[in-house]
């Protein structure tokens, strides 16, 4: 996990030698690859997507395994009701992405799911219980993983936002991505709906597109952090380095230094490193994650 420090994000300027759809569509082509092999070596119930590259779908088996999650993960994602209830997201594609059709297909049986691969690392019985694990995440004991956080940052109305953090984890907020091309995109009118968005940033340095505000979901995360005393956390792959550039980008344009140090970006192969050894041989095969 890296701490951004001031001359970083005041000096470099990184501007990825692609364009930011192809290193997605790259990752999607090696996962697609390795799900494939993935389902072929583990027989379970499993559907190929439509497009190219194709997703492998998942889905419980009459066991009680699920081809997308590792054993001893799903068996404490299913025992634990808060955690068991992300398992019924919609799949809101499955209709057009799949011959079956089939509408009861969930959001988290995807092979591209970061929501997925965030539960199958911290739902994982070791992974807290791991010093190592810890002071990677600068957490001093065994925290409870909350999914799907609503951290409530404030309008300008007085009310509060009702939008998601993937993870909070004691003072962590955590915001993941895999394959999603980027940060999201909103209008203007929408991000000025946030009470400290000018305390915040510096407007002239976010980029904005027209009426267009690029990366909201990481000025969202920013302005949770700032509302409540917490830290903030961009979880990627080190594959995509147009994510890593995207976040430096809303980083330069932070007011506050007190803010910024509690900003950070840690990438699943740093994150691999600190985990159980069943744990990291699942990454490798299943996401060509490796520390």
């Amino acid at each position: 996990m890296r701490y951004i420090i001031d001359p970083e994000f005041r000096e470099a300027r990184p501007r990825p030698a692609r364009p930011s759809k192809h290193y997605a569509a790259d990752l999607r082509r090696e996962l697609s690859v390795r799900n494939l092999q993935w389902a072929l070596r583990h027989p379970g119930s499993h559907e190929v997507s439509l497009g190219n590259p194709p997703a492998i779908l998942y889905r419980e088996d009459d066991a009680g395994n699920h081809g997308n999650f590792l054993a001893d993960s799903y068996r404490r994602i299913r025992e634990t009701p808060a955690w068991a209830r992300r398992l019924t997201k919609v799949h809101t594609s499955a209709k057009r992405a799949l011959l079956s059709r089939d509408p009861d297909r969930r959001e988290l049986d995807s092979s591209n799911s970061s929501d997925a691969l965030l539960m199958n690392i911290f739902c994982h019985p070791e992974v807290l219980t791991s010093q190592g694990t810890r002071l990677l995440l600068g957490i001093d004991t065994e925290a409870e993983p909350q999914f799907g956080y609503k951290p409530g940052v404030p309008l300008q109305s007085g009310r509060r936002d009702c939008t998601e953090v993937d993870l909070k984890l004691a003072d962590l907020l955590i915001e993941a991505k895999l394959t999603e091309y980027d940060f999201q995109t909103a209008s203007r009118k929408l991000i000025d709906r946030y009470r400290d968005l000018e305390e915040v940033f510096n407007l002239d340095d976010l980029e904005i597109l027209g009426t267009i505000v690029v990366s909201y979901q990481l000025i969202r995360g920013v302005l949770a952090a700032h509302a409540t005393d917490q830290r903030f956390c961009v979880l990627c792959d080190a594959r995509r380095p147009d994510l890593i550039a995207a976040w430096h980008r809303i980083l330069r344009a932070v007011r506050i230094y007190d803010l910024r140090c509690r900003l950070l970006l840690l990438t699943w192969q740093e994150l691999a490193a600190t985990l159980p050894g069943d744990l990291q041989i699942f990454l490798e095969a299943k996401y060509g994650i490796v520390p």
